[in-house]
C-alpha cells in the first residue's frame, strides 16, 4: 500500500557529508512521525533521529549537532543531512514513516513503514 523509497547513500570520507531522502507514495491520507534508524553490522537497530507533521525533533545523542532530520509534508519527504561524519555512522540507514490510512469516510487506521534501507560508509 505505501513504499518508502530512500537515496543518497554511499561511501564518504571522516568530516565529510551525506544527504538521505526518503519519499513515501502509495494510499497516504496523512503521515504522523517520520524518522531514520541505522543498524551496523553486528548491532540493534537504533533511532538516529525523528521528526513529528508539525516539525518537532528527536535526535540521538550521538548525532546531535551533526544531523539534522527535516520533512516536506506536501511531498511525503524526509530528509537526514549528515555533517561531520565519523567512521562509526557506518551502517545501513533505514527510513520510517507512521502512515495513516483512510479507507472509508470516518474510518481511519495507523500502520507503520520501513524502507528498503541505504548504505552509509565513513571511511577513515
Amino acid at each position: 500500500q505505501v513504499q518508502l523509497v530512500e537515496s543518497g547513500g554511499g561511501l564518504v570520507q571522516a568530516g565529510g557529508s551525506l544527504r538521505l531522502s526518503c519519499a513515501a507514495s502509495g494510499s497516504i491520507f496523512s503521515i504522523n512521525t517520520m524518522g531514520w534508524y541505522r543498524q551496523a553490522p553486528g548491532k540493534q537497530r537504533e533511532l538516529v533521529a525523528t521528526i513529528t507533521s508539525g516539525g518537532i525533533t528527536n535526535y540521538a545523542d550521538s548525532v546531535k549537532g551533526r544531523f539534522t532530520i527535516s520533512r516536506d509534508n506536501a511531498k511525503n519527504t524526509v530528509y537526514l543531512q549528515m555533517n561531520s561524519l565519523k567512521p562509526e555512522d557506518t551502517a545501513i540507514y533505514y527510513c520510517n514513516a507512521d502512515v495513516v490510512h483512510k479507507p472509508y469516510p470516518n474510518s481511519y487506521y495507523g500502520r507503520d513503514y520501513w524502507g528498503q534501507g541505504t548504505q552509509v560508509t565513513v571511511s577513515s
